[in-house]
């Protein structure tokens, strides 16, 4: 569809039928309009990674460098929503999802050592509740990136870059999780730093509750009881994947410098942004 960004991630539908999507290394969050045309909507976004469009209309955005969740508002007004755990900085947020509560799933993985070298310690899975307060909920997942809830909201899905598997978990009634475990073993594994990986990165779910995966062997797509269906290539490793359009019937996926979008028998939920 278009080419020439530095780093795109974080794709989300927008009310409107647009798209926002995020340029990590050029600090830019960026809108596609309806008609097509691309412009930017947010500088100086602090590394801003993964987005989520909340359901009062602000943009929610993981934000990497600036180590930070934020809202940011119609009229660009930025909002800080979680900074720390316990009095310890967060570590670089990169993905979230926001549930039916008000509350907000985020991963925290720690930083990487080198560009494409894991880090030996795992990352951290929070809940930042509707009263604002920030909870650890797994801290053991390898590298924990792309994050999103079932059509439901009773189950999460947590991908591991630097692992084999999509992560699951039961979720309760306070948001809180339990009933940790491997929901789907991803394919076509490639070398990390720590042995096999399937570069798990940002996820999409569709109305009828089918995963779609970002990993290195393009978008994986698996259906609710974990059943591998099919992969969607790309020209390049694939980052990020969000359902959007006015029918939310075009699947958009984010690659290191282009966007790229596949018109879909499949549409995304109607109930959320993703």
């Amino acid at each position: 569809m278009r080419g020439g960004f530095k780093g795109l991630e974080g794709p989300v539908a927008a009310p409107d039928g647009g798209l926002f999507f995020s340029d990590i290394p050029a600090n830019i969050t960026y809108k596609l309009e309806p008609n097509g045309t691309i412009a930017v909507w947010r500088e100086n976004t602090n590394g801003a990674n993964g987005l989520f469009v909340a359901r009062d209309g602000r943009l929610l955005a993981a934000e990497g460098a600036g180590r930070r969740i934020v809202a940011v508002t119609a009229d660009k007004r930025v909002m800080p929503l979680a900074t720390a755990f316990k009095g310890q900085p967060l570590r670089a947020p990169n993905d979230l999802i926001a549930d039916s509560r008000g509350g907000i799933y985020f991963t925290d993985p720690a930083p990487r050592p080198a560009p494409d070298a894991a880090p030996k310690e795992p990352g951290n899975l929070h809940y930042l509740t509707p009263r604002g307060e920030v909870l650890l909920l797994d801290g053991q997942i390898r590298r924990p990136n792309g994050v999103t809830l079932s059509i439901d909201e009773k189950v999460l899905y947590v991908g591991d870059t630097e692992g084999e598997f999509v992560i699951a978990f039961d979720v309760g009634p306070d948001g809180r999780i339990s009933n940790k475990r491997q929901f789907a073993r991803l394919l076509e594994l490639e070398k990390g730093s720590l042995g096999p990986r399937s570069r798990a990165d940002g996820m999409a779910i569709d109305a009828m509750g089918r995963l779609y995966v970002s990993t290195a062997a393009g978008i994986q797509v698996i259906d609710r009881t974990g059943t591998h269906l099919g992969i969607v290539r790309l020209p390049s490793v694939a980052r990020n994947v969000a359902f959007g359009g006015t029918d939310r019937r075009t699947l958009y996926l984010t690659a290191l410098a282009s966007l790229y979008r596949v018109r879909m028998l499949a549409e995304g939920p109607a109930s959320r942004s993703k």
